[in-house]
């Protein structure tokens, strides 16, 4: 296996897993795209963070988008070499738009786009490398293929298949201005939960399946009570956020660990000043119907 090429330039979505009641399951891309040119070079790894994380995260091997093209071009078998990237982030960090899923996938992307043989990299496979390196595939498995897909694991391989969204569905995503940790928000959680609620989020989750191809559906496909409930206590604001828009007919649920609430529908225009005011950032995002992928 051989380097075919020095450089390449890939985006890659925002994703938001869970849905609600789809915990580690569901997720969907959001057309909120970060942007990366990579470029091998004789010398050491530089790397240049432009919009979202600037000045706060790694800036040579240390970053999360190089070790996953170290990682795919481990994989692969190509040699390694110095690396200069130019990240363009517009996927906000630590909100739950899964900015670290889409690093890892477009490292691995753009390591495949550097490949001779790329089919070495493929589609499942980089979701199974993501998956290894993040641990779960719910947000990795829609920035690989866009769109919305449900996602698992079966003896450690990843699997992914994708879910129909109906045209008439149309997204907001409601950012704060605090991040959360995913770690916290996952030590919210309770060891174990009740039959009732568990039997509950089964039936809220076959039944999310079913809403976004039958948008009439959604209030109810949104209930949860397996996490969202559970991590009040760390993201209050959030969560009263999404009780506010639920009262208002407006289906909602964090997104991903949080803090930044997902709405199927846009907030009526006074919730949606008054968030403004304390910072919040309103952003309609249609779905992103390709995941990762090459510009040139």
């Amino acid at each position: 296996m051989r380097l075919i090429t020095d450089h390449a330039t890939l985006t890659v979505p925002a994703t938001s897993a869970n849905l609600g009641p789809g915990f580690d399951a569901l997720g969907i891309a959001l057309e909120l795209r970060d942007r990366v040119t990579v470029r091998a070079v004789a010398g050491e790894t530089r790397v240049t963070v432009r919009g979202e994380g600037a000045g706060t995260v790694g800036r040579g091997e240390d970053h999360l988008v190089v070790r996953a093209i170290r990682l795919g071009l481990e994989y692969a078998g190509a040699p390694q070499a110095g690396l200069e990237l130019v990240c363009h982030n517009a996927i906000p960090h630590a909100r739950g738009l899964g900015s670290s899923a889409a690093a890892v996938v477009v490292g691995l992307a753009a390591a495949r786009a550097l490949v001779s043989e790329p089919d070495s990299l493929s589609d499942e496979t980089i979701l199974q490398l993501a998956t290894d390196l993040e641990g779960h595939p719910d947000n990795a498995a829609p920035a690989v293929f866009g769109g919305a897909t449900l996602a698992w694991t079966d003896e450690g391989q990843a699997r992914a298949v994708p879910l129909e969204v109906s045209p008439a569905i149309s997204v907001v995503a409601l950012v704060p201005p605090v991040k959360a940790s995913t770690t916290t928000a996952r030590a919210a959680l309770p060891r174990t939960v009740s039959h009732r609620d568990a039997v509950f989020n089964l039936q809220r989750a076959a039944l999310m399946v079913e809403a976004l191809r039958h948008p009439e559906h959604l209030m109810a496909a949104t209930e949860d009570r397996l996490h969202q409930p559970y991590r009040r206590a760390v993201m209050r604001e959030s969560l009263e956020v999404v009780d506010a828009l639920r009262g208002r007919g407006v289906p909602a649920v964090l997104s991903g660990a949080g803090p930044t609430v997902l709405a199927f529908g846009a907030p009526d225009p006074g919730l949606a000043e008054a968030l403004e005011r304390h910072d919040w950032r309103i952003l309609p995002l249609p779905i992103a119907h390709e995941g990762v992928r090459v510009l040139r």
